[in-house]
């Protein structure tokens, strides 16, 4: 077989790990180059969401040259224009961050619960303890049921969590997982809220004033997506009225938020810098999906997470 050369624009501790596969296929690092501009030669593109942000609109004169397979290490195809479908197939890495992802949901709906984050106590004068919420019994909503809302939701149900989910595609979910019809409907009915859709022309500003003032009063909100599915001042509307209580947001948009965004100061408001995802063996999860996917390839089979060109994801 043919040695399969493949573009990188991959850090060096992944193309180091591609160039060990036993079927040693030759990378090729785009140091300096366009992650749009493939070399001639190359069959295959290895690159990171986040280098795409300055992609052009009009398709490239040299895209797709040679590439028969374009692999996206995270999951999120947002910053992409639609002529990466020129390529005959794309795949992203799906799944990759799903666990951690889930885990940070997790740690937020009970630090929002049991005051984890709150101020610390000082001294005896404020030794008074307070009410706590509780977690078994309460009201988990996911906003987008691919793999990271499998996973929070996995991880709810064993903690006594009642979880409903909404979903594009429809249908039943698994056990213990209601579906919902709306957005609307999930907001009234929960007292957690996690977003986990992608980000779309039709998802894009969905949490406005309709969604977000039908919410159960005080719900909290964590966002582990993509900012610009929440219309901000939507947001800051529905945490003056009470009918929004908290919100977590790992993701903003943009990233990070200019100097003065009230988000900084607002006391309902919990950020954190787009790291839910970002775990001690992260390097090493991408690289078994992407050896995995590499095997796949290899073997005529369809790798994991491949991208339908209608549906955009």
């Amino acid at each position: 077989m043919p040695t399969l050369v493949i573009a990188s624009t991959l850090n060096d501790t992944q193309n180091e790990l591609l160039a060990a596969h036993p079927a040693r296929p030759e990378i090729v690092r785009l140091d300096g180059r366009a992650a749009w501009d493939p070399p001639p030669g190359a069959q295959a593109l290895f690159t990171y969401q986040t280098q795409w942000k300055a992609a052009p609109a009009v398709v490239p004169a040299t895209w797709p040259g040679s590439l028969k397979w374009l692999q996206i290490a995270s999951a999120g195809l947002d910053t992409f224009p639609a002529w990466i479908h020129r390529v005959p197939l794309v795949t992203r890495g799906v799944g990759v961050q799903s666990a951690a992802m889930a885990e940070y949901v997790v740690a937020a709906v009970l630090a929002h619960e049991k005051r984890i984050t709150a101020p610390r106590i000082a001294g005896p004068s404020e030794w008074r303890a307070r009410p706590l919420g509780a977690i078994a019994g309460k009201r988990l909503g996911i906003a987008g049921f691919g793999a990271i809302g499998a996973e929070v939701a996995r991880l709810a149900i064993p903690l006594g969590l009642h979880v409903a989910a909404v979903r594009r595609s429809g249908g039943s979910g698994p056990e213990g997982v209601a579906m919902m019809g709306s957005l609307r409907d999930l907001f009234a009915w929960a007292d957690h809220v996690v977003l986990a859709m992608p980000l779309t022309s039709e998802t894009r500003r969905c949490l406005d004033d309709d969604v977000l003032g039908a919410a159960r009063p005080g719900l909290h909100l964590v966002n582990v997506s993509r900012g610009a599915l929440i219309d901000d001042d939507a947001l800051l509307r529905a945490l003056a009225s009470g009918a929004v209580g908290a919100a977590t947001l790992d993701v903003t948009s943009p990233e990070p938020l200019p100097e003065g965004h009230p988000f900084y100061s607002h006391p309902g408001i919990r950020l954190t810098p787009h790291e839910s995802g970002a775990v001690e063996d992260g390097e090493e999860r991408l690289a078994r999906r992407l050896r995995a996917n590499l095997d796949a390839y290899l073997a005529g089979e369809i790798p994991a997470g491949r991208v339908d060109p209608v549906r955009g994801y």
